[in-house]
């Protein structure tokens, strides 16, 4: 009997989580900006260790020289990489991008594959990455776990994976397919502008009457400030 209360109590305590962040951000989707799938899948490649506004700058100049794979595919990685200057790795990912588009037009008839698997197949590609063109580009089911993710899903106690892979299973498993994209994106938002990596704003947070983590962060705050 009690084992089914606190299993009861904890299933209304995520409802309520989930409900507030659709009220919190019911407009919640990518930074990244973008017209078809294969603007997405650069933008996505490029984001790795690099903001979505820096991203944005970048690509602002990259796709009126290349918005396709022909034309990308065709870039000297010299030349790339004098548009990818300012994104975390851009030598790695001028040389990923190239031989990316070369391998969707060889293999895919130029369209940016809508599998998981042939997306992680392809160079630069994770599981974060794959996600979000799915989700974003194709409106298919899937839940990217980026750092925001991570951080605040662990933080309300709603994953406890202590790898992208698992966190990603455990918030799958607490809804349906299609709130998945949708939550990803609230995750994203709430990290960003509350649930901050250094410096969480718990006394603004809404979520704070649910989440386990919220006296925990204030009183590391307060040994921090104390003399």
């Amino acid at each position: 009997m009690f084992s089914h209360n606190r299993e009861e109590a904890e299933a209304k305590r995520i409802h309520a989580i989930f409900d507030l962040l659709k009220q919190q951000y019911p407009g919640a989707k990518t930074a990244l900006h973008f017209a078809n799938p294969f603007q997405l899948f650069v933008a996505t490649v490029l984001s790795a260790q690099t903001t979505d506004e820096q991203v944005n700058r970048i690509t602002a100049k990259l796709f009126p020289r290349a918005d396709t794979p022909e034309k990308l595919a065709r870039m000297k990685q010299a030349e790339l990489e004098g548009y990818l200057k300012g994104c975390g790795l851009y030598r790695q990912k001028s040389r990923f991008l190239i031989e990316a588009s070369r391998i969707i037009l060889e293999k895919h008839g130029g369209n940016v594959p809508d599998t998981f698997e042939d997306l992680v197949a392809l160079p630069g590609v994770g599981r974060k990455t794959a996600n979000v063109v799915l989700s974003n580009a194709f409106n298919k089911p899937a839940l990217a776990v980026d750092t925001h993710v991570f951080r605040v899903s662990r933080r309300l106690g709603l994953a406890s994976g202590k790898k992208v892979e698992q966190v990603e299973e455990e918030l799958k498993a607490l809804l349906p397919p299609h709130e998945w994209g949708k939550v990803h994106h609230r995750l994203i938002a709430h990290g960003r502008r509350i649930c901050k990596a250094l410096k969480p704003q718990c006394g603004h947070c809404v979520l704070g009457p649910y989440c386990p983590s919220r006296h925990k962060t204030k009183s590391a705050q307060a040994k921090t400030k104390a003399p």
